[in-house]
């Protein structure tokens, strides 16, 4: 018997603007944008970070190369409003996408809803790609807006 406790993770998203990526997939999701100014502004006062390591969204300091979304029923922690469940981080990196990703996000809009949902998501800045029926079920491929796969199902 395994004597180790499940592992917390979040999924991390390599991107060229996590900001907007957090908007897409905070709306795309209903999930909440992460609002870590609180404790940017403290870790500033303290000097351990720079204004070098920061940018400004919606009148607020941010993280330059960082966001994420949250589940909006998950914990999380009050004094950085970071989530502690269910989570996406978007980190800048400086290369672009090479190719099809290996990993992506499956979204289940319920019964029926698929296409308005692919009608919500295109409004967002989503791309429909392809209409799959087979076997197994029906989905439709979609782009966020740099270019990462998903499917709404």
């Amino acid at each position: 018997m395994n004597s180790y406790m499940p592992l917390h993770w979040k999924l991390v998203v390599d991107c060229t603007d996590p900001h907007r990526q957090a908007a897409f997939w905070g709306a795309a999701l209903d999930y909440t944008v992460e609002d870590h100014s609180t404790l940017i502004t403290r870790l500033l006062g303290a000097g351990a970070i720079t204004p070098e390591d920061l940018t400004e969204l919606d009148g607020r300091p941010a993280w330059r190369t960082l966001a994420a979304v949250r589940h909006p029923e998950d914990p999380y922690d009050p004094a950085s409003d970071t989530g502690l469940g269910r989570r996406v981080l978007f980190q800048a990196v400086p290369e672009t996408g090479r190719g099809k990703n290996r990993l992506h996000l499956d979204v289940h809009p319920g019964p029926g809803e698929r296409t308005a949902t692919v009608t919500r998501l295109e409004a967002l800045g989503a791309t429909a790609l392809r209409d799959v029926k087979e076997p197994a079920g029906e989905w439709t491929v979609m782009q966020d807006p740099e270019g990462n796969e998903f499917c709404v199902h």
